[in-house]
């Protein structure tokens, strides 16, 4: 079985976020990037697969030469090889072009990309890429089992939890509790060493359409003061909340 993950190479949630050019770009300066949260849940069930049952564990990432150490990381956890798409993620409709171009040629059973990533939360690659290659999808996965070519999926829905049966070839978009926490894995040295001896493909890009453009970033409005007010006080709390909050 052959399975391609998904990689999204994205700011650490602790970075500074600032933009340029009239706020329409994104400021690098200064950002450390990881891999997408969502995406390691998804290699890290991989890697069980590759483990339990055998199977081979690609990753690909679109995007320029300053993705590879992420994609470098993937191949420290566990990857067999990893494939870059050498074209900048412009939007959700490219870069799910771009990577359904890499799963109709490496002819994967099983595609495992975030549900979301933490940058756009566009939340559309996944099942963009499902209808590309024609494939059966599952989204907001948070379990998955595998017997041949018949897979197992539990997805969160609204107020609950839904099981599903399909077969593959299979695309899901996974989160948190398709692994926990406590089972994502860190590099350690033996890993990392094998890491750059793996080979690191590079593909020019398919020159797939860009369909949307930033126009405008914005920031979220900074939080206001803060206002004490004595525990005795109620008539003076009650003022404050009846004509500045206006929440009474």
């Amino acid at each position: 079985m052959k399975i391609l993950v998904c990689i999204s190479h994205v700011p650490d949630t602790t970075s500074k976020i600032n933009f340029t050019d009239g706020d329409s770009k994104f400021d690098t300066t200064g950002v450390q990037y990881v891999i997408n949260p969502n995406d390691e849940f998804g290699l890290t069930r991989a890697m069980w697969f590759k483990e339990k049952q055998g199977a081979s564990v690609d990753v690909v990432n679109v995007g320029g030469a300053e993705t590879e150490p992420t994609l470098r990381k993937a191949l420290a956890i566990g990857a067999d090889t990893a494939i870059r798409v050498n074209a900048e993620a412009k939007d959700g409709y490219q870069v799910a072009k771009e990577i359904a171009n890499v799963v109709k040629e490496g002819s994967y059973d099983l595609v495992i990309a975030g549900r979301e990533s933490i940058d756009y939360n566009g939340g559309m690659v996944p099942g963009m890429v499902a209808e590309m290659i024609e494939a059966n999808f599952v989204t907001n996965c948070i379990s998955l089992e595998l017997d041949g070519t018949n897979a197992k999926a539990t997805r969160e829905i609204d107020g609950g939890k839904e099981t599903v049966s399909t077969t593959l070839p299979l695309v899901i978009a996974g989160q948190k509790g398709l692994v926990e926490e406590s089972d994502l894995r860190i590099p350690n040295m033996r890993g990392i060493m094998m890491a750059r001896k793996k080979p690191l493909t590079v593909v020019e890009p398919t020159g797939a359409t860009v369909e949307t453009t930033t126009v405008k970033f914005e920031k979220p409005a900074p939080k206001g003061a803060v206002t004490l007010v004595a525990p005795d006080n109620l008539d003076e709390l009650v003022s404050l909340l009846h004509n500045e909050a206006k929440v009474i």
